[in-house]
């Protein structure tokens, strides 16, 4: 979750930036980088790895006067966390300066073509190619915005980034595609503002605009003009946000849950920085300083977890067994401890929170821990009590999650417990070649962008959830690696909108769920493409020949199925390991949608905590 500061007006640049990156700090990075255009027309850059205040401390009492810059806070996704690849990026000739959050998934033909050009790259980053893309178009002469705009039509993925060009030393420009990072532009007097998110604008000013997907902002001191990256045109008004904490917080969504669930993107995003690099493919886990001597006696795996954090578990038992290579079981942290289980030193315990403080999980961990077995958690908190009873941590950096019912926080986990199969599998030399890794990683590359793609289609699920927001039963069921999703999406609508929902594995309809079938219960089917696709389209047919109304989570493309479906939500296709994660999205919006319908407090349901502290 990248920083993002921008600052044009009649006020010293540093200070102000230096500012709104501490108040972004909870973001997490691993390093920061400043760029300000000096009064004497020089472009000054000062970028350096670990805490700002490093950054701080080798800026004082040398840095010129400035009244425009950028800066931003880094967690590497692509090259390694150093000076050199930290932000602000440049072009070959220092005009052209960049700060950037996302991935550009298609950055090595890019960079290839441009090598192939002329241009010189300095650092191992995928955003690189962005100053060198702007600098070739700008030198047809257009203005920074329109090259901006065609640099973007060339790249892929989901991105938000803060330019500024000498030859246009009054401008800032600011752009986001997809929802890999928000931008939010502030109006000031005789000044303006550009950041990732509204705490960095709040001390400044409460008059703000949020760019959505395609959208550019040129901004100067007193004025902002937007366009689309196509180069037209775009009317956009402010509005003003209040300094109320919660409500800021909340920004433009109506409840958090909303708002939690639109940052799936960005929390997968984060999830992956600094933990994938992608040429030469490797994964890297910061908090897992386990030996490979110690990982390669693991014989079996178990994996624990509560709600949602144990149909996170479910899909990860397919990575652990399939991706590791280790023989894997999912149990209910609450009734591990009392049935005794049988574990040694050669067993691996995964538990899942997203708190780390859930009582029966770190009674759980407890258990594992009496017993000599290996741990490590996937946990949203830092420094909870689960970090501290493991011997090693993937941190799913959701940052706060407000909403009780857990949405980004379960995807994140998802995302998490697929780098530590691939990790396993890399530690324990399961992965024998560089290209089996390179397969296993490269699709993680696609993710934050596909996940904004989903997440970007909220009106078609909420007209949906209109047509049966009345309805007081439904059935979910899917297959194999899908079929956690169904029990999610399942308890995703008992949570927040207080109805009875079921999920099961298809295959078990005919054993007793088949009876209840009827015009009365609508059936969510999940039913992307797999191995499995045919059995759950016989399912699907199964359920039309007694009355049944069948929703189906489709792969897109699949007309069949939209042929015998009632109702159908196409998701774009990812690998059959990471489609979990974008079925999961539209069940939350749906979930979600039925229970304002209804009335129902999203945010806080009655009877649920986020934190279960009790047994």
């Amino acid at each position: 979750m990248c920083g993002i500061i921008g600052y044009v007006g009649n006020r010293p640049a540093v200070p102000i930036l230096l500012e709104g990156l501490q108040r972004l700090e909870y973001r997490g990075y691993d390093s920061a980088g400043l760029a300000v255009l000096a009064e004497n027309g020089e472009l000054c850059i000062e970028k350096s790895v670990g805490k700002l205040a490093t950054l701080a401390s080798s800026l004082r009492g040398r840095w010129p006067s400035s009244f425009l810059g950028i800066g931003h806070t880094r967690w590497a996704t692509h090259g390694r966390p150093s000076d050199i690849n930290a932000h602000p990026h440049h072009d070959c000739h220092c005009r052209v300066v960049v700060i950037h959050n996302g991935i550009v998934e298609n950055y090595l033909s890019l960079k290839q073509r441009l090598i192939d050009q002329g241009h010189t790259f300095l650092s191992e980053t995928d955003t690189e190619v962005i100053p060198h893309l702007i600098e070739h178009h700008l030198r047809d002469g257009s203005s920074l915005e329109v090259a901006v705009g065609r640099a973007i039509s060339e790249m892929e993925g989901a991105h938000a980034l803060v330019v500024f060009s000498l030859s246009e030393p009054d401008k800032l420009v600011a752009a986001r595609v997809g929802n890999a990072g928000g931008v939010v532009v502030g109006y000031g007097q005789g000044e303006m503002f550009v950041a990732s998110d509204l705490p960095a604008l709040l001390p400044h000013t409460r008059r703000v605009a949020f760019l959505a997907d395609g959208e550019i902002a040129a901004v100067k001191a007193d004025r902002v003009s937007y366009l689309s990256t196509d180069g037209s045109i775009l009317v956009k008004e402010h509005q003003t946000v209040p300094y109320d904490p919660v409500s800021a917080a909340r920004g433009n969504y109506k409840h958090f849950m909303l708002k939690e669930i639109a940052e799936q993107p960005e929390a997968i995003l984060d999830t992956i920085r600094g933990r994938v690099r992608f040429e030469p493919p490797a994964i890297a886990l910061e908090n897992v300083a386990i030996p490979k001597r110690r990982l390669k006696q693991i014989r079996r795996a178990v994996l624990v977890g509560m709600g949602t954090s144990l149909h996170a578990a479910m899909v990860g038992r397919h990575y652990i067994e399939q991706i590791a290579r280790i023989p894997a079981e999912v149990d209910n942290a609450s009734e591990f401890r009392y049935r005794k289980p049988l574990l040694g030193l050669d067993t691996l315990v995964i538990s899942l929170g997203q708190s780390g403080e859930t009582v029966d999980t770190l009674a759980a961990m407890d258990e594992a821990r009496r017993q000599g077995a290996l741990q490590i958690t996937v946990c949203n908190v830092v420094g909870s009590q689960a970090t501290r009873i493991a011997d090693g941590v993937v941190y799913t950096r959701c940052g706060l999650e407000v909403g009780v019912a857990s949405t980004k926080t379960f995807t994140a986990a998802i995302t998490a417990l697929y780098l530590l199969a691939c990790y396993l599998a890399q530690e324990r030399g399961v992965v024998d070649d560089e290209a089996h890794l390179r397969s296993l990683i490269a699709p993680l590359a696609r993710m934050p962008s596909l996940v904004g793609r989903v997440t970007q289609r909220d009106e078609e699920y909420e007209r949906l959830a209109h047509r049966f927001f009345r309805y007081n039963n439904f059935l979910y069921l899917a297959r194999g690696i899908q079929f956690p999703i169904a029990m999610e999406g399942a308890l995703k609508l008992k949570e927040v909108s207080y109805i009875h929902a079921e999920g099961y594995p298809a295959g078990e309809m005919k054993h007793g769920p088949i009876a209840l079938i009827d015009e009365e219960m609508p059936v969510v089917a999940i039913a992307t493409r797999g191995e499995l696709h045919d059995k759950i389209i016989s399912n699907i047919e199964q359920v039309k020949a007694r009355d049944g109304t069948v929703i189906a989570i489709a792969s897109e493309g699949d007309e069949e199925l939209a042929r015998k479906a009632d109702h159908v939500i196409h998701l774009p296709q990812a690998s059959s390991f990471l489609m979990p994660i974008l079925a999961a999205i539209p069940l939350q919006f749906f979930a979600y949608h039925i229970a304002v319908r209804r009335g129902c407090d999203v945010d806080q349901p009655r009877n649920l905590a986020k934190t279960v502290t009790v047994e």
